[in-house]
């Protein structure tokens, strides 16, 4: 049974940072492309980044490009998602997301596995 966890958000100050987790197991975590999605209320699910099965490969949505770092950890089994400089406006559920390794489109509709959230809560 494919399981993803996310871990490390919460409330942060504007300018404060978060460090999320997304734990992998039941899958053959080193070939699966990984992404990080955000859901914001009344808002669509959007792609914030994403990371190649090499991790040589990664993809960010252009209002968090030079604040966010995507990293997969092999050995763990593990993504993360290191957010710098937060504004109020990333608020918003973040989920993790397996795609498998020939699925390179950030489409959400590509990834088959995903996790509960976590919620980010970016105070002004």
């Amino acid at each position: 049974q494919v399981q993803l966890v996310e871990s490390g958000g919460g409330l942060v100050q504007a300018g404060g940072y978060l460090r999320l987790a997304c734990a992998a197991s039941g899958l053959a975590f080193s070939n699966y492309n990984m992404g990080w999605f955000r859901q914001a209320p009344e808002k669509e699910r959007e792609a914030v980044a994403r990371i190649s099965v090499s991790g040589g490969t990664t993809y960010y949505v252009d209002s968090v490009k030079g604040r966010f770092t995507i990293s997969r950890d092999k050995a763990k089994n593990t993504m993360f998602l290191q957010m710098n400089s937060l504004k109020p406006e990333d608020t918003a559920v973040y989920y993790c997301a397996a795609a498998p390794w020939y699925q390179t489109t950030p489409y959400a509709s590509t990834y088959p596995y995903w996790g509960q959230g976590t919620q980010v809560t970016v105070s002004s």
